[in-house]
Parts: structure tokens; C-alpha cells; sequence
């Protein structure tokens, strides 16, 4: 690919600046604080420790996490694909998380839980080191930016109440936390390098380093692949920087900088009848997709006093999404136009992404009724402007190009939003093992869309949108004893219009005006700890309502035309448990007992982390052909109502590994739960599938890891999703079938 070669330049440069300093590192005249150190057992045993799931503390920096459901991933420990970002082995001890995977280059993660939508998880608020990361909250909150996750030193997930404190999404929050520099030393260097399956490469370099009062980390991540499907490579490049100041011990700033870009060939949908000829063929050859993402941000943090802590943080998401696609059914092939000699015309669409975010969050402990209570609050400021330009008529060519034809687009459109949110927080400690908290979200805002549309009266075009919300939550947590919680929540959430679902898709279509955001709430009760020291779990009851989702009715106007009308037309409610238990076979969780099989590093546990869920329509319209059909009491589409991921893993001496079984069930890709595929492979059931994985580490030394990954051990021809948004509508998109990696990595 074209790219390809500034990749590699690039790489070049970074490398030609690391590997002289590594080799001062190397030397012998080093000060003691960034001299080679051989590391001994109890290192490792610490990494066992930390390769458990865990819960967030009660209160952490300027978040309140008591009475909610959390998790803790920590990524650095695990054996996992973290070469191309494996979601359904990185988040393998989440109960539920759906994922769609229609492709293996890991460039967009794609996850969702209890009966929601896994599309680019823009269900959730995707956040990197407390930042969102949503391209535009309000026009398309897709989260294009992906970090590699060989930088990922954990991740943190937030469910049901604690939507409250990062926006209003039905799905929560997830935060993934890069790798911090080595404060022990003044330089470090990490390296991994990776070959595998299909033609890819990968290459992972950091360095990092504390001098005094300033510490920095830096990456650069480059890879590339031919794909497991023909017309599917790809090429992925990522870069990071922080440098951080303490100025004392109350006050230190960050600055960070974070970029990604990649450009993925995408080879088009299938048919079911394709598919069970062959599931690595393609239908399309000249379709590309890229996005290019920026996301700057500066922190402050300052220990006001002794009790109260404030945090600023000041970010932006700035880049396009860019594509170039024929676009059609799988069912019509891209071929030479017999009258012009040459292939059809591409479509480009393209969006340019200019989101800023400023945040101020305030703790405060104060005493009452003889304990510690804490109160968080804090005030966000969102200006968005959204710039999406689509139906370009592009070249007739074959390679990635955004270039057209007709200077005229299709669409050429603005979505304006401005917002303002408030929201505060009490955790009220009235028993030394009795927690309540309590809390509110205000949500002021106002969206403006205009522009222009092929064929529309402008005058019909603008529309304007206001966000204006309380929601409220509450929680209760009980300490059992000093190992088990019984903790329950309930807050509102909601969801706001997007810019999908106010443009109108052709001259039949019309836009309900007075179209809503969707609107509801998530319950949970669950009880979560441990049992002795050999086993662990946490089991939760879920419900969630989702209120007046948008959709299209079926109208006929004064003449007597049928018309398609967009408006909130439904509601749905999903309904489950969701459970995580890990027994310890040999070894304990408690590593650090000083028993003789944790000396000698032996252990060995089994986990399942298993979700039922009953995802319901309880009222909704659906248009099929010119009548309005009735949905309640269908399932939700693409919500499986069981997803169980269960694992075996192990340690011994310098060796660990884990393989792990997957298991989803079937679901159905639309609300009228059809389950004959249609011809073009668009609707129909989504199969059930069952899928294994193999990793293996070596510790050759203490600075150099070796590192063998198998997925899909026996190739299971499988796919989960028949899209009806990207790689594109058309049939349904294959995953990858089995596939190795070797990856050897070095710190020092």
C-alpha cells in the first residue's frame, strides 16, 4: 500500500533515535538507577497476583465507585492476543461483552453488553487515560480511535449507575490506562516483534523514563497484514507521548498526545450460499476505509488542601473518517461497465471530527455521623462540529483514492453541538460496612444540523435538536466480612439523536421534528468477593430499559404517496445475569502466602465468565415493504442470549499460558427476528459459534519474553454480524478463521 513505505520511515527514524540510547543503557559507566538489573521470583509471583480480575476501590482519584459494578483488566499480566487487539480474549473475564468481528486486524474494537449495540462500541463511553475518545458524543459517537494494546497496562469498566459520572451512555464506561514510565529508572526500553499468520507484522517499541521531577513514555506501534480474507490488508500505525511535572507533591500536570491511523481494504459482504463455498473470498476490490485520529489532552492535579482534591482535564478529538467504497449488494458484482470500458464510479465519504472537551472534577471528604463521607461533583463543556461530506462521486480507479469527479457532493453537512453537563456525587458511610451513594446529571445542550442534500429543499434540511436531562442514580454496598460485597444501583441513562437519524435518506424519507433522545435506566444487584483463597466471583442481576428508540412508520400524505417518516418508535428492555467465578487448583489467590507451591511459582485456575440475557422489544414498529408491522415481544437483534467464555490457565517456573472456549449463541440481525436469510445475505439468524484459543509465554530471562498465540485453534468458519452500517450494507461479513502469531518482546 502506499502508505506503507512512510510507515516504515517513520518507524526508521523512531528506532535510529531509541537504539543509541539503548545502548548507552548497555554500558557500564551508568549511574545505578538505570543500570541492567537481573530480576528475581518475586516479581513474577507479583504478576499473578495481578493477572486476576478485580473491582475498582470505593473511591479512586476524583471517581466514587462503591455500589456499582466494576472491573479491572490487567492487560500487562495477561496471556492474550495483544498483538491485534483480540477483543474476545482481552475481555475474556467480562460477563456478556458481545463483539462483532469482522475482520482480524484488531483496528476497531467493536463491544457492547446487555442487548445493546456493538457497532464501533458507541453504546459505551470509550475513554484512554480518562479521556473520551467518542469522535462526537451527539452527532456519531463511534469510537474510531484505538489504541494498540500492547501499550494497554489495564483497563477499567464501569456499568449501570456509573454512567452518571462520565455522560449519559445505556452502556457505561470504558477506560483503557497506558503503561507508565519506569520510576526507578532514568531510561527504559521495551520491544515487541511479531510475525503471524496471513502476511503480518508487527513492531512495538517504548521508551520511558523519571528524571527528577519530570517523567515521560513514548511509543510508536506499526503493523500490517495481508488478511485472512482476499482485498483485506491492511496497514496500522499508532503513536503516544506524555510528559508529566510534579511540581510538589500536591501538584503535577500532564500533557499527552495520542495519534492512529490505518487503511483497511475492505473486501465486501457475502451471501450465505458465498459463504459456505468459500468464506475467504471476496466481493470487492477497490473499497478501502480509513480513519485518521489526533486526541490531545492536558491534566491537572491538585491536592488543595488535605481533604480536597480537584482534577481539569482539557482534550480534543480532531481527524477524518474516510472511505471510498462501491457500494451495493453482495449480490451485484463490481464489474467493468461494458459502455465506458472502465469499472464504476467509487463513492467517497468523508468526515472531518472537531470535538472539545473541558472537564473539572472536585472531591471532597468531610466528617458526619462519627465517619468519612465524600462528595465528587464537576462540570463538563462539549463544543462539537461535526463536518460529514458523503455521496462524492470518485474515480473509476482501483487503489485508495479520495479524489472526485464532480466537485458536487451528495450530502455536505454540519452537526453543531454545544453542551454543558453538571454532576454530583455523595458517598455516604453510615456503618464502617454500609455505604449509600447518591447522585444527579444535568445535561443542557443544543445540536444544529444544515447543509445540503441532492434533490432536498434546503429549507427542509436544518434541524435543531435540545439535550436537556436530569438524570438521577442511587447505590447501597454491604461488607459481608472483609472478602465479600452485596452491592445494588439504579440510574437513568440516556442516549442522544444522532446524525444518522436525522438525515434523511432519500426523497421518500421525512424527519419527525420533534424526534427524542432516547431515554431509560439500568438496575443491577449483585454480590462479588472471594471464598477462601481459591476461589473468586461475582455474580450480578441486570435490567435495562431503553426508551423511544428511532425508527421508521410507514405514511401516506394528501396525495395519496406512501413515505417513510423517522421517529422515536419503540422500547426495549433487556433482562439477565451475569456471572464470573475462578477456582485456584493449585496455588492460592492470595500469591504472596509463602506456601511452597507459590514459591515454586505452580498455578493453575479455571474461570467462566457467562451472561443470560432476555433482550425484548416491549413496543415498537418496524416497516416492511408499505405496512408498519409490530415488533413487541421479538429479540432485540444482534443480542445473543448467551455469551460464555471460559478458560484454563496456568503457571509454572518461567512458563505460563491459557486456553480459553467461547461460546455465543444465536441472535438475529433485524427487529422482525427473520430467520431464512434473504438472497443478498443481509438478514437472517446469526449463527451460533464456539471458537478456541491457545497462548503460551516463555521467559527466556528476566528481560526477554518469547510468546506464542493460536487463535482459533481448529478454524471454525464463523460470523457475527450481517452489518447495517460499516464495513458496509451488502451480506454478512466473515471472521477470521485459525491463525498464528510469534512474538518475542525485550525490556530493559
Amino acid at each position: 500500500m502506499k502508505k506503507t513505505s512512510t510507515y516504515l520511515t517513520i518507524i526508521s527514524a523512531m528506532l535510529a533515535l531509541y537504539l543509541p540510547a539503548l545502548a548507552q543503557v548497555k554500558g557500564r559507566h551508568l549511574p545505578d538507577s538505570i543500570r541492567i538489573h537481573a530480576l528475581d521470583s518475586i516479581l513474577i509471583i507479583a504478576n499473578q497476583q495481578r493477572s486476576q480480575m478485580l473491582t475498582l476501590a470505593p473511591v479512586k482519584g476524583t471517581y466514587i465507585y462503591s455500589g456499582k459494578k466494576t472491573e479491572i483488566l490487567h492487560v500487562s499480566a495477561m496471556d492474550a492476543n495483544k498483538v491485534d487487539n483480540n477483543p474476545r480474549q482481552l475481555f475474556a473475564k467480562v460477563p456478556g461483552v458481545y463483539v462483532y468481528e469482522n475482520d482480524g486486524s484488531g483496528n476497531q474494537v467493536n463491544i457492547a453488553t446487555r442487548g445493546l449495540t456493538a457497532h464501533r462500541s458507541w453504546e459505551m463511553n470509550v475513554r484512554l487515560n480518562d479521556v473520551m475518545t467518542n469522535s462526537d458524543l451527539y452527532g456519531y459517537p463511534a469510537s474510531h480511535f484505538n489504541a494498540p494494546t500492547e501499550s494497554i497496562d489495564r483497563i477499567e469498566i464501569v456499568r449501570g449507575s456509573g454512567a452518571l459520572q462520565y455522560g449519559g451512555q445505556f452502556g457505561g464506561m470504558v477506560n483503557y490506562i497506558t503503561k507508565e514510565a519506569d520510576s526507578t529508572r532514568k531510561f527504559s526500553f521495551e520491544s515487541s516483534n511479531s510475525t503471524g499468520s496471513y502476511g503480518l507484522l508487527s513492531t512495538f517499541n517504548a521508551i520511558g523514563g523519571k528524571i527528577k521531577k519530570l517523567s515521560y513514555y513514548s511509543y510508536i506501534n506499526y503493523r500490517q497484514s495481508n488478511g485472512y480474507r482476499d482485498n483485506s490488508e491492511y496497514d496500522y500505525l499508532a503513536a503516544h507521548a506524555h510528559v508529566q511535572y510534579e511540581f510538589n507533591k500536591r501538584l503535577k500536570l500532564r500533557m499527552e498526545y495520542n495519534f492512529m491511523e490505518y487503511v483497511n481494504h475492505l473486501n465486501g459482504g457475502l451471501t450465505d450460499a458465498q459463504f459456505r463455498e468459500n468464506p475467504r473470498q471476496s466481493t470487492r476490490s477497490r473499497n478501502y476505509y480509513s480513519p485518521s485520529i489526533h486526541v490531545p489532552s492536558l491534566h491537572l492535579d491538585y491536592s488543595i488542601s488535605r481533604n480536597t482534591t480537584l482534577n481539569l482535564i482539557s482534550s480534543a478529538i480532531l481527524g477524518s473518517r474516510n472511505s471510498v467504497q462501491f457500494i451495493a449488494l453482495s449480490t451485484v458484482p463490481d464489474t467493468i461497465n461494458a459502455t465506458t470500458g472502465n469499472y464504476n464510479h467509487r463513492q467517497v465519504d468523508i468526515d472531518h471530527y472537531n470535538s472539545y472537551a473541558n472537564e473539572a472534577r472536585i472531591k471532597h471528604h468531610y466528617h458526619w455521623l462519627g465517619n468519612k463521607q465524600t462528595i465528587v461533583a464537576g462540570i463538563r463543556y462539549i463544543n462539537n462540529n461535526l463536518i460529514r461530506k458523503q455521496m462524492g462521486k470518485g474515480t473509476t480507479g482501483s487503489d485508495y483514492d479520495l479524489r472526485l469527479t464532480d466537485p458536487v457532493w451528495g450530502r455536505d453537512l454540519g452537526f453543531r453541538t454545544s453542551n454543558i453537563s453538571f454532576f454530583a456525587e455523595n458517598l455516604l458511610q453510615v456503618h464502617p460496612k454500609l455505604t449509600f451513594t447518591t447522585g444527579l446529571r444535568y445535561e443542557n445542550g443544543r445540536t444544529k444540523m444544515n447543509g445540503s442534500i441532492r434533490n432536498f429543499n434546503p429549507a427542509d434540511i436544518p434541524v435543531t435538536i435540545a439535550h436537556k436531562f436530569f438524570l438521577l442514580g442511587a447505590g447501597i454496598q454491604y461488607e459481608l466480612n472483609n472478602t465479600i460485597q452485596v452491592f445494588a444501583n439504579w440510574s437513568q441513562a440516556y442516549r442522544p439523536v444522532l446524525f444518522a437519524d436525522v438525515i434523511p435518506a432519500t426523497t421518500l424519507n421525512k424527519i419527525d421534528p420533534g424526534i427524542r433522545d432516547a431515554f431509560g435506566s439500568n438496575a443491577e444487584l449483585g454480590i462479588r468477593g472471594t471464598a477462601g483463597n481459591r476461589f473468586r466471583f461475582d455474580l450480578t442481576f441486570f435490567s435495562l430499559q431503553y426508551k423511544h428508540r428511532t425508527g421508521n412508520i410507514a405514511l401516506t400524505d394528501e396525495s395519496g404517496n406512501t413515505y417513510l417518516y423517522k421517529t422515536n418508535t419503540g422500547n426495549s428492555l433487556s433482562q439477565g445475569i451475569e456471572f464470573y467465578g475462578e477456582a485456584i487448583l493449585l496455588g492460592h489467590l492470595n500469591t504472596g502466602s509463602g506456601r511452597p507451591d507459590a514459591k515454586r511459582g505452580i498455578r493453575l485456575s479455571v474461570f467462566t465468565s457467562t451472561a443470560i440475557i432476555h433482550a425484548r422489544y416491549t413496543k415498537g414498529t418496524i416497516v416492511a415493504g408499505r405496512s408498519n408491522l409490530d415488533v413487541k415481544g421479538n429479540r432485540i437483534e444482534a443480542a445473543p442470549p448467551l455469551i460464555s467464555r471460559n478458560g484454563l490457565q496456568g503457571r509454572y517456573g518461567k512458563i505460563s499460558g491459557l486456553i480459553q472456549y467461547s461460546y455465543t449463541s444465536s441472535s438475529y440481525a433485524d427487529p422482525l427476528n427473520t430467520a431464512e436469510p434473504n438472497a443478498s445475505g443481509t438478514i437472517g439468524k446469526v449463527p451460533a459459534y464456539h471458537l478456541f484459543d491457545l497462548n503460551l509465554s516463555y521467559r527466556i530471562t528476566s528481560a526477554v519474553t518469547a510468546r506464542f498465540m493460536l487463535n482459533n485453534i481448529f478454524n471454525k468458519q464463523y460470523f457475527t454480524e450481517r452489518p447495517a452500517f460499516f464495513p458496509g450494507p451488502g451480506g454478512l461479513y466473515p471472521a477470521d478463521g485459525r491463525s498464528l502469531i510469534f512474538s518475542v518482546g525485550i525490556k530493559l
